[in-house]
Order: C-alpha cells, then sequence, then structure tokens
C-alpha cells in the first residue's frame, strides 16, 4: 500500500556516535567538521534515513564561560555546536526542541544554553528565533588565518603552529543567543535581550543540506554532560 501523500514523517532522536556526527557535519554543514570541543551527539532519522546529527558541549574559547550569567559551574551551560542535516520534511525547529528536551533530561543541572549564527556565511539564527533563544548582540571580531590551503580561525591555527608570517584577515563578530532553561534563569538574562536581528540577502540557509542521508550510525548510550 502506498503511504498518503499528506502524511507526516515518522521522526526519531536517538544519541549516536562520534562517528555519525562526524560525518553528518563532513557532508552536510557549512564547515565540513566537527567543532573541537567536548560534545555529545543526538542522531536524526526520518522515516528511518539518517538525516544527521545536533551536538552539544563545551564551546572553545570563552564560548560558555557562565560566571558572565551568574553561573557557578561550568556544567550548568553549554553550547549547541553543530545542527548538521540532509534534505528533510521536518521542520528543524521541530527537531532542535527534541533535542533540547533530551538533553534536559540527560543533564538536569544545566541551566543555559548558547548558540552562534556566522553571518560570515549568511546566517542570522532563524532557528533559534524559531525556538524562542534570546538574543544578545554580536561578539567581538575575531582573525582568521590562511593555513594548509584553507582559512582557519586563529584558535585553530595558533593551537598547533605560529601565526607569524600567515596570511590573515579579519572576519565579523557572530550572532549570539541564549536559551535559559528554567525560569529564573529567564528572569535573569531577560535584560540582555535584543530585538532579533533579520536575515541578510543570502542564498545560504541556517541549516545546510542538500543531499540524502545514508544509514549506519549506531546509537551510544546516554552521555552525561560533565565539566572539563
Amino acid at each position: 500500500m502506498s503511504s498518503l501523500p499528506n502524511a507526516q514523517p515518522v521522526l526519531r532522536l536517538d544519541w549516536c556516535s562520534y562517528q555519525a556526527a562526524k560525518y553528518a557535519c563532513e557532508k552536510w554543514h557549512y564547515s565540513r567538521r566537527l567543532s573541537k570541543s567536548r560534545n555529545v551527539y543526538i542522531g536524526v532519522w526520518e522515516n528511518n534515513r539518517f538525516i544527521g546529527a545536533i551536538s552539544f558541549g563545551f564551546g572553545s574559547g570563552n564560548a560558555t564561560n557562565g560566571e558572565r550569567y551568574g553561573l557557578q559551574r561550568s556544567h550548568e551551560i553549554a553550547e549547541l555546536t553543530r545542527v548538521a542535516l540532509a534534505n528533510h520534511s521536518a521542520p528543524v525547529s521541530r527537531i532542535m526542541s527534541i533535542a533540547i528536551r533530551m538533553l534536559r533530561r540527560q543533564s538536569p543541572g544545566l541551566r543555559m544554553l548558547i548558540s552562534m549564527a556566522d553571518p560570515k556565511h549568511g546566517h542570522h539564527g532563524g532557528i533559534y528565533q524559531a525556538t524562542g533563544w534570546i538574543y544578545t548582540g554580536l561578539t567581538a571580531p575575531d582573525v582568521e588565518y590562511f593555513w594548509r590551503g584553507q582559512w582557519m580561525h586563529h584558535r585553530s591555527v595558533t593551537n598547533s603552529v605560529s601565526a607569524k608570517g600567515l596570511l590573515s584577515r579579519p572576519i565579523p563578530g557572530k550572532y549570539r543567543y541564549l536559551y535559559p532553561l528554567d525560569q529564573e534563569m529567564r528572569a535573569q538574562i531577560a535584560p540582555l535581550s535584543k530585538s532579533y536581528p533579520k536575515r541578510a540577502s543570502s542564498i545560504v540557509v541556517d541549516a545546510p543540506g542538500d543531499q540524502p542521508g545514508e544509514g549506519g550510525s549506531e546509537p551510544t548510550g546516554a552521555l552525561q554532560l560533565i565539566p572539563l
């Protein structure tokens, strides 16, 4: 029997392996790589087809420094580091909301999420706006270097070699979004809220993906976010 034309896709999210998340990022995320922070990974399946992964963790630099938000313990704040999805039918906002609920169940001490949208790639944070995140402004401008045939963030370069003599260029700050996980946290950061930025005229979307997924990831056991 053929499926009904208006039938909703069967969506399933489960904890997945590093290898599955790496595959998703290399295939469907604009960066083509996983972040180097410590992450946990949630795989996404639609009609039993692997369509990508979402990762949460402790971002590099000061991205998840909770002290500025009144959080004293590092495990109280985490970063949404990647949303890497192939073509799919379910709204990204629904997928991300389910992933956040899973993370909250696994990490009851977690009080806030942080994530960045990169205007350099035409992103303005539409998926965060659709799911009620609080926009707090741009991060400081940064710099990247040309190394190994590509432009890379200065931390990726200087952690490995000296940047002396390498070509460099400035890069704009990123849009910073916060997602409080309890009412006390929401009230605390509400004064930081700014008007949402609008999408620039770009064909790049927040969760790029233009190829069908290929199955094969194996769900891992549930992982707890813990301090580094």
